[in-house]
């Protein structure tokens, strides 16, 4: 009382002085100085209960967040809703009519959820045009006229109009190509190089198959070839050609490229044993266009505390043309952006900024990681960790994080949540194309991997598409970034 009693004085003694206007500066002083106890006494009720509960980041505290942004994931199953409206354009080859419809609808849909500065950055794109001659007959007096089933890979120039005849060349090997270098001439090549299927881990598989589809072309070139043809990459046999890009070399000519089913790739090989002779009648209609502008998609959380601090969760909004980009990468970005709702929806305020970047150009060159990490927009920004989700919507199984143990040590304290929910390991690993900029600038790169042993049935062919996604694997996928994220948004935490 002696404070109110003190101001009320002190008001009727600013009102007597002469000037009005210094009066009335007085006046609404005093009022301040009457009120500021009240505000200030209120001001606990208004403040963030996640700041005021730092020093409770503990075991239990974890398993509480964890536990509220499970039940709101699994009741609601947001993510296959985002995927849908992602694939609903269809394929999103870069730089395509498509490709920029779901720019617009992914920047609309962060701005319905209530993100933070969400908003489009720049991003010059090549933009490749796959035609519409996609042909390979065979043609022999053995075995008949026999139509394949062939894709153009990425990146490859069309065939002379009316399309190109020649003998077939099978290698299953560089050292083979090597050895049988001087009947290649003329020729074209075919790379019949399955999967190594005796490797558990389908990307090490993938990875060492697929260096014959990106510089297969170019070798076989380089010993005159007119054409390459490779095996498509995948353990399943089915009647699906697998697209994906191939890189020119530019000391050698430069020849047309497709991808042959897994199932025409066994038969022209039965059939080259039959004649050897046969000959294969190639017409594609591939081709560029003048470079376009598109954009990556950016929305946020953003941090109560050090804001300038980032915790990075990207995935690629770009896609192959075959299919709908489902799990290639769709599910990518569905899981970034229903793992920001799960926390916005959970009533957490991270401490450090949660950002979902939806990366384009990932398939094509990359463009988007690129031009995100050097943008002005990053200035005075620190991103501790880059999250990037780009193996398929499966079950996720564990957790790549770090390049070395001492960075993956922050997490030990939320392992046991992580098990929980399913993940049977942490070990050091993780990243991807578009946050590579990023970790070279010192982030800590992570991924959350799921179970990969059926990714290549989809990948980039016509089979990914929304259906061949279960949403309940997808979700436990944005369930468990959500959890991560929020417990590296924690300033606590020491990244």
């Amino acid at each position: 009382m002696g404070w109110i009693k003190f101001n009320l004085y002190f008001q009727k003694f600013c009102w007597r002085k002469p000037g009005r206007r210094l009066d009335a500066a007085a006046f609404v002083l005093s009022w301040f100085l009457l009120s500021a106890p009240l505000i200030f006494a209120f001001v606990p009720i208004f403040s963030s209960p996640q700041l005021e509960d730092r020093e409770e980041l503990s075991p239990g505290r974890l398993r509480e967040i964890a536990s509220r942004i499970k039940e709101i994931g699994l009741k609601e199953e947001k993510a296959y809703e985002f995927l849908k409206i992602i694939t609903s354009v269809g394929g999103r080859l870069t730089g395509s009519p498509q490709a920029e419809q779901a720019v617009e609808l992914t920047f609309n849909l962060m701005k319905e959820l209530g993100f933070d500065q969400v908003k489009k950055e720049p991003v010059e794109v090549r933009r490749w045009v796959r035609g519409e001659k996609e042909t390979a007959l065979v043609i022999s007096s053995k075995v008949g006229q026999k139509e394949l089933a062939i894709c153009a890979l990425g990146n490859s120039v069309a065939t002379p109009e009316g399309g190109l005849r020649a003998r077939v060349l099978e290698v299953r090997s560089w050292e083979e190509l090597e050895a049988l270098k001087e009947q290649a001439r003329g020729k074209i090549v075919f790379y019949n190089v399955e999967m190594d299927r005796t490797l558990l881990d389908s990307f090490a598989a993938y990875g060492q198959a697929a260096q014959f589809r990106v510089r297969g072309p170019s070798q076989a070139a380089r010993f005159g070839a007119v054409a390459s043809l490779t095996r498509s990459l995948t353990f399943r046999r089915h009647e699906y050609p697998h697209t994906g890009l191939m890189i020119y070399d530019e000391n050698d000519p430069r020849i047309p490229a497709a991808a042959l089913s897994p199932m025409d790739s066994e038969r022209l090989s039965q059939w080259l044993k039959v004649d050897p002779d046969l000959e294969l009648k190639l017409e594609l209609s591939c081709h560029f266009l003048s470079p376009a502008i598109s954009a990556n998609v950016l929305g946020q959380i953003t941090g109560q505390l050090k804001p300038e601090e980032i915790i990075l969760l990207g995935a690629h909004l770009d896609s192959w043309d075959l299919g709908q980009g489902a799990h290639d990468d769709a599910a990518g970005c569905a899981a970034v952006i229903e793992a920001l709702r799960l926390i916005k929806e959970s009533g957490i305020r991270p401490e450090r900024t949660i950002r979902a970047v939806l990366f384009m150009d990932e398939e094509f060159g990359g463009t988007g990681g690129r031009a995100y990490a050097v943008s002005p927009a990053r200035k005075g920004e620190k991103h501790l960790v880059a999250i990037e989700q780009d193996r398929g919507g499966f079950l996720p199984i564990g957790l790549a994080f770090g390049r070395k143990q001492e960075e993956l040590k922050p997490l030990f304290l939320i392992e046991p949540v992580l098990r929980e929910l399913g993940l049977q390991w942490m070990r050091n690993g993780g990243g991807g194309v578009d946050i590579a900029p990023l970790v070279e600038q010192g982030s800590i790169p992570g991924s959350v991997i799921p179970d990969s042993q059926k990714y290549f049935d989809y990948h980039h062919c016509a089979l990914d598409v929304a259906e061949a996604v279960h949403p309940r694997e997808l979700e436990l996928q944005a369930i468990i970034l959500a959890v991560i994220a929020s417990f590296l948004s924690l300033g606590q935490v020491n990244l």
